[in-house]
């Protein structure tokens, strides 16, 4: 949960009179959730936010999602995924899963983005390469391997890479935060939570940019509109409040282990509308004598189970073909676990060095153009080692 923080210039009292050297009022900006009722923060701008001289509405460019039809677990390769020698972190997305709680997409990025707000949720970006910078209204983050960053919903940005930057995007139709259950009743994140507030990094100074007639990308619930502000939104001298985007590195996870394998919840790092995501890191196993380290058989009887592969070597699924950078979904009403000779494999083991990034959705991943154009036919057919497709 973010903190309290205070960032730049602002008056000893919130919606009191705060003057600029030229003597004309700063324009306040509060951007808040859930109608007043919960986190806030309250930006001061040198020229007024609501200045707009042109609307236009811009075609989506997302294609259509395909169901998961007939019904099977699934093996994709982002490290397949073609993209242009210019693409940018917004409108170079290409969408590999969705439904009506979040939209799932994945970007290679060489050039800076357009100015982009998403109006309909909060955004969780994923650095599984590179490194770059995430300028916001609140202020820049720099971001590099492993990085989650949280976007707020309705908050200006910008991404600018270094070099080239490998990113998985979760769109919400919601907020993203940390599970309720880390966290007391004051928001503090409590001592048995896998993180806390000393591993997040949010903005430490205001990125105050001059320019007029700027363009600003706004995704919203009936499509996008290009807006061109009057001035330029990264006009904010200073801020305050628990509302502003912020940073976590997978690295800090502390995962929790026991005696015998421990289930999926224990790697939880947030949670969404109707969706949770895990961060599975190198870690010691389980100590039990006889303990088997590897998964057990599970049925995914609520949710659909999107795993993302990014570093070190995935016990469970060594002989599937999958690899860093693959995507592997096993979805609800598929009873589904480690390949043949896998738990046999790993007795004795005392350490996994894995990371991996797990999204579970507790409504059906439907299938976005780039996981088609990338599946691995052969994945469903791994256990048996027969099937329509195996050779």
């Amino acid at each position: 949960m973010p903190y309290y923080r205070q960032v730049g210039e602002i008056p000893p009292k919130r919606h009191t009179q705060f003057r600029k050297p030229d003597g004309g009022l700063y324009a306040e900006e509060l951007m808040g959730v859930e109608g007043f009722s919960s986190d806030s923060a309250l930006l001061y701008h040198r020229h007024l936010p609501t200045a707009i001289v042109d609307a236009q509405a811009v075609a989506d460019p997302r294609a259509p999602l395909t169901p998961n039809h007939p019904l099977k677990p699934r093996h994709f390769r982002t490290q397949d995924l073609k993209f242009s020698g210019d693409a940018d972190a917004v409108s170079g997305r290409r969408t590999l899963f969705g439904n009506p709680d979040v939209v799932i997409a994945f970007v290679v990025a060489t050039r800076p983005s357009p100015l982009y707000r998403n109006a309909v949720g909060d955004e969780l970006l994923y650095v599984q390469g590179g490194s770059g910078v995430v300028e916001t209204i609140y202020g820049a983050l720099s971001v590099g391997d492993g990085d989650y960053v949280v976007i707020p919903t309705s908050t200006t940005y910008r991404v600018v890479p270094e070099g080239e930057l490998r990113l998985f995007i979760l769109e919400a139709t919601g907020h993203v935060g940390p599970p309720k259950r880390y966290l007391s009743k004051k928001g503090q994140f409590l001592e048995h939570a896998p993180y806390c507030e000393r591993d997040q990094r949010g903005p430490s100074e205001p990125l105050v940019v001059d320019g007029e007639d700027v363009d600003v990308l706004v995704r919203h619930r009936a499509g996008l509109t290009r807006y061109t502000y009057a001035n330029h939104p990264f006009d904010v001298v200073g801020w305050d409040g628990c509302l502003y985007p912020w940073v976590f590195n997978i690295a800090d996870f502390e995962p929790i282990t026991g005696r015998v394998h421990q289930p999926p919840p224990v790697h939880q790092t947030f949670e969404g509308p109707n969706f949770v995501v895990c961060s599975f890191v190198p870690r010691k196993v389980d100590y039990h004598p006889l303990a088997v380290p590897v998964p057990y058989n599970h049925a995914n009887v609520d949710s659909d189970e999107l795993m993302f592969y990014v570093g070190g070597d995935y016990e469970a699924r060594k002989g599937s073909g999958i690899g860093i950078g693959s995507l592997s979904l096993h979805p609800g009403g598929f009873t589904h676990g480690p390949q043949p000779g896998a738990a046999e494999a790993s007795l004795g083991a005392d350490r996994f060095d894995e990371t991996a990034v797990m999204v579970d959705t507790f409504r059906p991943l439907d299938l976005g153009e780039a996981a088609v154009d990338t599946e691995d036919p052969r994945y469903a057919w791994s256990w048996a080692k027969r099937g329509p497709d195996w050779t």
